[in-house]
C-alpha cells in the first residue's frame, strides 16, 4: 500500500511519523507533496517527495490532505486532474464537507476526519466518517491508519465531525485554560512557578488516570472528593453559582457553530 500525504505541516508530519513508528507503512511507501524544503529525517527517501503535482498523484492507494481549509479550493485545481476512482482521499481538514471534496476533486471515495493535537505524541482523539462508495475493507485500513495516532470514533453522521471539532479538536485548549487558571491560583497562593506547574500537571494526569481505572463516573467521583462541608465542596458552589457548566456548555456550541460556519 502507498500513500501520499498532501502537506507536510504538523499533522502532515505526524501521520507519516506514526506510520512509521508503527511499522504500518515502510519509509519507501511514504510520498509526500509539499512546497515547503524537503525534509528526510524521518527515513522518507528524497525522491518520494515532489514539490508539483504529477499523473504520479494517480499512482498511490491512499491521498491524505493535510492543507489548511483555506488552500484546498487552490489544491484542488492542481491535483483534480490527476485523482482517479480507485484511490481513497482522507482529509483532515477542518469545515470542508465530503460533498465539497467530491465535487473538487472529482472522486467519490472519501474519508472526512477530525483529528487532535495530542496525535502528536500518539494519545489523540480521531472522528471521523466516510462516503458510500468506501467499503467495509477500506474503512478497515483507514481506521487502523487513524489508530496509529491514538484513538477513533466512526460515526455515520457527517455533522457529528462539525461537533467533534467542537469537543475534541479544541479541547485540549479547554483543558490548558482550566489548568493555567489553576496554576496563576496556586503561585497567588504562594507556590512558585515551577511548583504551582507541578501541582497542576501532575493533579490532572493522576485524575484522568484514576477516572479510566475505574466504572465510576464523572459524578460519583466528584462526591468522592468533596466531603459534605469540606473544602472541595467550597470550590464547587462558587462554580454552580457562577454557572460555570452552563458556559462551558455555551462555548462548546460556539465553537461547533463556527465550524459549521467555516464548512459553508
Amino acid at each position: 500500500m502507498k500513500i501520499i500525504i498532501v502537506g507536510f505541516g504538523n499533522m502532515g508530519k505526524t501521520y507519516a511519523n506514526s506510520f512509521i513508528s508503527s511499522r504500518f507503512i515502510l519509509q519507501n511507501d511514504i510520498f509526500v507533496l509539499t512546497r515547503s524544503k524537503k525534509e528526510t529525517d524521518l527515513g522518507i527517501p528524497e525522491a518520494n517527495f515532489l514539490e508539483n503535482p504529477t499523473a504520479k498523484i494517480g499512482l498511490y492507494d491512499i491521498i491524505i490532505l493535510a492543507v489548511k481549509p483555506q488552500d484546498f479550493s487552490d489544491l484542488a485545481l492542481r491535483i483534480a486532474p490527476f485523482i482517479n476512482q480507485n484511490q481513497i482521499v482522507l482529509s483532515v481538514m477542518a469545515g470542508v464537507t465530503i460533498e465539497t471534496l467530491k465535487s473538487k476533486l472529482g472522486c467519490s471515495k472519501i474519508v472526512r476526519s477530525m483529528p487532535n493535537i495530542p496525535t502528536q505524541i500518539g494519545k489523540g482523539m480521531t472522528v471521523f466518517t466516510a462516503s458510500n462508495q468506501v467499503d467495509r475493507k477500506e474503512l478497515f485500513i483507514i481506521q487502523n491508519l487513524i489508530n496509529t495516532t491514538g484513538k477513533s470514533i466512526y460515526v455515520e453522521n457527517e455533522k457529528l465531525i462539525d461537533a467533534a471539532t467542537a469537543i475534541s479538536g479544541s479541547g485540549p485548549a479547554y483543558v490548558f485554560y482550566f489548568m493555567n487558571s489553576m496554576i496563576k491560583a496556586a503561585s497567588k497562593l504562594g507556590f512558585t512557578q515551577s511548583e504551582a506547574e507541578l501541582l497542576v500537571n501532575q493533579t490532572f494526569m493522576g485524575a484522568v488516570d484514576l477516572q479510566n481505572s475505574s466504572a465510576l463516573s464523572n459524578e460519583e467521583w466528584i462526591k468522592k472528593v468533596a466531603s459534605k462541608g469540606g473544602t472541595t465542596e467550597q470550590a464547587l458552589l462558587v462554580f454552580e453559582n457562577n454557572l460555570v457548566e452552563n458556559f462551558i456548555i455555551e462555548a462548546v456550541f460556539a465553537a461547533n457553530n463556527r465550524a459549521i460556519e467555516l464548512g459553508s
